[in-house]
C-alpha cells in the first residue's frame, strides 16, 4: 500500500531547508521525500500534513510496559524501599493476563504520544509480545532474568528465540539480566553464553543508584561497570544499559571502548532521587545515549516529549552549562540513538530506504507558535498530546488523533478489572 503524507514540515538537516515536504511511503519503507506538491502518486492514500511536523517515531529505549497497572502506586519513595515494599510484593501477584492488559495500556499510550518502538524488560513476556503484535508497534523484548531460576531461565532464553523477528519483523528480542545486584556472576556468565550461542543482545540495569555501587563494591571489590567488564559482559556483545547514573571517567571510557548503548531515564532518575547521569560526558566520549521513560510507575508517564525536555534541562542544570545538551541532540537521542540502542539499523531517520516509522506533530497550537526554531519547539514546548498521526512499518496506527488499531474503551475497562483483582488478590 502507498501512503502520501503531503505538505508537512521537516526539521532542517543536510539537504533540507525549513520548508514543507511530501513523504511517500511504499509498503514498510519511506520511498521518497520531496518538496511539497512535487510527488504524484494517484493510487496512494493521502494524509494531509496541514502544518504538522513530520518526525521519526520516538524510540523509548527502556521501560517496563506492564507496570502501567501500578501507576501512582508507591510514589515519593526511594528506589529500594519502592521496590521492596511496594513493587515486588504486588508484582508477585501478577498473572499473564495482568501483564497483557498493562502492556496493551502502555501500547495505547505510546501510540497516542508518538512512540513507535520501545525496549521492554519484564516477566510473562509472552503476554507483552502478544500486546505488541496487536498494537502494531515495534519492540525489543527482554524477559527479566534474576538469580534462583533454572527452568525459568531456559524458558526465557527460548522465549527470546521464539519471538525474534515475529510480527512482520516488528518484534525483536534481547536477554534481560535484571542487574548485577540481582544476578550473580555465575548467572551473568550463563546469560553471556546464551547470548553468544543464539546471537542475542543483552538489556540490563547498570549503576542506577549510589547504594548499588556500594553494594557491588562491597561484594566484588569493584564498581558496577568495572565488575561487569571484569566478567567479560561487554566484550563482543551488543549491550543496552539502562540508567548509568553513577559513573567516573574511567567507566565512561570502558563503555565507549566496548560500544555499550545507554538508555538515559531522566524523569525516573529524578523522581527516585537516583542522581544525574553524566550524559554530556558520555556523548562527548562517543557513547550512543538514547532516552527511556522507565516504567509509568516510576515516571509516571510514557511521554517521550516530556522525557526529552527533562533530559535537556537536567543536563543543563547538572553541568551549570546552558549549552550542555541542545534541542537537536535531544531529538537525535530520542530517535536515531534509540534505534541504535535497540539494534534497529533501518529505524530512527526520515530518509528513503528507512522503515516508515514516523509521526506527525500538530504545530497548529498556541503553545507551539510561532515557529522560530522547529527543534526547540519540539523539545521545549511540545507534549505527547500534540501527536496527531502515528505510523509504524508503513501502517497507520493513529490518524488525526483517532487510534485505528486498538479498542481504547475496552482496554481502559479491562485495566480497571485487572487492578481491582490485583490489589485484592
Amino acid at each position: 500500500m502507498s501512503i502520501l503524507i503531503s505538505d508537512a514540515w521537516m526539521l532542517p538537516q543536510e539537504g533540507f531547508l525549513k520548508q514543507k515536504y511530501d513523504i511517500l511511503v511504499e509498503g514498510e519503507y519511506i520511498a521518497k521525500i520531496a518538496p511539497a506538491g512535487t510527488i504524484k502518486c494517484p493510487a496512494a492514500k493521502v494524509i494531509q500534513g496541514n502544518g504538522s511536523l513530520a518526525l521519526p517515531g520516538f524510540v523509548n529505549a527502556h521501560t517496563h510496559s506492564a507496570m502501567s497497572l501500578l501507576r501512582g502506586y508507591g510514589d515519593d519513595m526511594p528506589l529500594m524501599s519502592w521496590l521492596n515494599d511496594r513493587v515486588w510484593p504486588l508484582e508477585a501477584k501478577m498473572t499473564p493476563e495482568d501483564v497483557y492488559w498493562g502492556s496493551l495500556l502502555s501500547c495505547l499510550e505510546m501510540i497516542k504520544s508518538g512512540t513507535t518502538a520501545f525496549a521492554d524488560m519484564y516477566f510473562f513476556m509472552d503476554s507483552t509480545a502478544k500486546a505488541v503484535e496487536e498494537s502494531g508497534l515495534r519492540a525489543s523484548l527482554s524477559a527479566a532474568i534474576i538469580d534462583g531460576e533454572t527452568k525459568d531461565f531456559q524458558e526465557k532464553v527460548e522465549l527470546a528465540r521464539i519471538w525474534q523477528g515475529k510480527a512482520d519483523g516488528r518484534i525483536t528480542t534481547m536477554l534481560g539480566p535484571h542487574s548485577s545486584y540481582t544476578c550473580s556472576p555465575a548467572r551473568l556468565q550463563e546469560v553471556m553464553e546464551a547470548a553468544d550461542e543464539y546471537d542475542l543482545a543483552m538489556h540490563i540495569h547498570i549503576a542506577e543508584t549510589q547504594s548499588e555501587i556500594e553494594q557491588i563494591e562491597a561484594a566484588y571489590g569493584k564498581r558496577t561497570v568495572q565488575h561487569l567488564e571484569n566478567l567479560g559482559f561487554f566484550a563482543g556483545h551488543h549491550v543496552l544499559g539502562a540508567h548509568l547514573v553513577w559513573l567516573n571517567a574511567a567507566e565512561i571510557d570502558i563503555l565507549a571502548q566496548n560500544g555499550v548503548c545507554v538508555a538515559h531515564n531522566p524523569q525516573s532518575n529524578m523522581k527516585l532521587a537516583s542522581g544525574i547521569a553524566p550524559v554530556p560526558a558520555m556523548l562527548q566520549a562517543g557513547i550512543k545515549v538514547a532516552l527511556g521513560t522507565d516504567s509509568s510507575c516510576s515516571n509516571n508517564s510514557l511521554d517521550m516529549l516530556a522525557e526529552m525536555k527533562a533530559a535537556a534541562l537536567l543536563a543543563k542544570v547538572g553541568t551549570l552549562d546552558a549549552t550542555a545538551l541542545p534541542a537537536a541532540k535531544v531529538i537525535e537521542m530520542a530517535t536515531e540513538n534509540g534505534a541504535a540502542a535497540l539494534d534497529l539499523p533501518q529505524v530512527g531517520k526520515l530518509e528513503p530506504g528507512y522503515k516508515a516509522d514516523l509521526i506527525l506533530l500538530d504545530m497548529n497550537k498556541p503553545h507551539l507558535a510561532p515557529l522560530h526554531d522547529l527543534a526547540s519547539q519540539v523539545v521545549y514546548a511540545a507534549n505527547g498530546a500534540d501527536v496527531k498521526t502515528t505510523l509504524v512499518n508503513g501502517q497507520v496506527l493513529m490518524q488525526d488523533y483517532e487510534v485505528l488499531v486498538l479498542d481504547e474503551a475496552k482496554i481502559l475497562s479491562e485495566v480497571k478489572k485487572c487492578c481491582k483483582n490485583l490489589f485484592y488478590r
